[in-house]
């Protein structure tokens, strides 16, 4: 597989350049092994550059709550297969500090995370993000000339761990049965929209003004199903139009699938009413102020 390894630095480089949209990976590496995610370099003198390329990151997704930088533990690369940024951190840690090259500030390394699909397409992980310096490196159980790269500092916001499976879910591609985000609970159905809002289509067309769109009430019983189940009646499955109420009104703005004015038929809005009657837990907008929301941004509300 080296050769695999040694074409996929070579084309890396170019591929998340320009943007901080989702960019494209080419399929360089082996069939049985391929990449899930990419590092992607943060730094403001060269934006862009591909870091790394690996099966897994340890830490990337975890369920235990808020931590401090003291107690999280670090983040570990596993499966990864290094580009030159990476390559040049790994050499000043094997150099040694005191050493010529060794210097600490040369193990340093910022990113952000992508999401690589099995079409090669690969995505930013909203929030998630690498700063810290390289402090360990083993060869990788995984494979032949893969490592695994221990760092001294855990990722900076990281995924909650049921969020694991959509991220897996979207690796495939986009959803085409809708409904899928019915099974997840509250804190799963917002990571369902922060997911969707990072696979937001940029480049689609708004759909014109006085478009009818319908929305699925049956399970709209909290605020998250909400907005799921808005942006599937706007966008269909997979689809985002917001995640709360800022949200909401910059997608109305245009951009995110749909032009305002438009109507939006809100079938078994019952359910909604009665599980998002006053009093709601605070800080969730009950039924009255969603149908303001929607109303004042231009939306046509016609209730079922």
């Amino acid at each position: 597989m080296r050769y695999v390894f040694a074409a996929l630095r070579r084309r890396a480089h170019s591929m998340f350049r320009g943007g901080g949209k989702p960019g494209e990976l080419l399929r360089l590496w082996h069939d049985t092994l391929p990449p899930h995610w990419l590092l992607v370099d943060d730094d403001e003198d060269d934006p862009g550059k591909t870091i790394a390329a690996c099966v897994d990151i340890d830490g990337l997704f975890d369920d235990s709550g808020p931590a401090s930088l003291a107690t999280a533990r670090p983040a570990v690369l596993i499966g990864c297969q290094p580009m030159p940024p990476l390559e040049r951190a790994l050499d000043a840690l094997a150099r040694g500090i005191g050493n010529p090259g060794g210097a600490a500030w040369r193990r340093r390394i910022r990113a952000s995370i992508a999401s690589v699909a099995d079409d090669g397409s690969a995505t930013h992980v909203p929030g998630a993000y690498v700063h810290g310096s390289v402090a360990a490196v083993r060869p990788s159980a995984l494979g032949d000339g893969l490592i695994d790269v221990t760092l001294d500092t855990p990722i900076t916001d990281p995924v909650p761990g049921g969020a694991r499976q959509i991220w897996a879910l979207w690796r495939s591609g986009r959803p085409t049965e809708r409904g899928h985000w019915v099974r997840y609970d509250r804190p799963l159905r917002h990571q369902w929209t922060v997911t969707t809002f990072a696979h937001h289509r940029y480049d689609a067309a708004d759909k014109p003004a006085g478009t009818t769109y319908e929305l699925d009430g049956r399970n709209v019983t909290d605020v998250e199903g909400f907005y799921c189940a808005l942006g599937e009646a706007i966008n269909g499955p997979g689809g985002y139009f917001g995640s709360n109420a800022d949200a909401l009104h910059d997608c109305a703005r245009g951009g995110w699938g749909a032009a305002v004015p438009f109507k939006l038929v809100w079938r078994h809005s019952a359910v909604a009413q009665e599980r998002l009657s006053p009093p709601t837990p605070a800080g969730d907008p009950d039924f009255g102020q969603l149908l303001h929301w929607l109303t004042e941004d231009g939306i046509d509300v016609h209730v079922r």
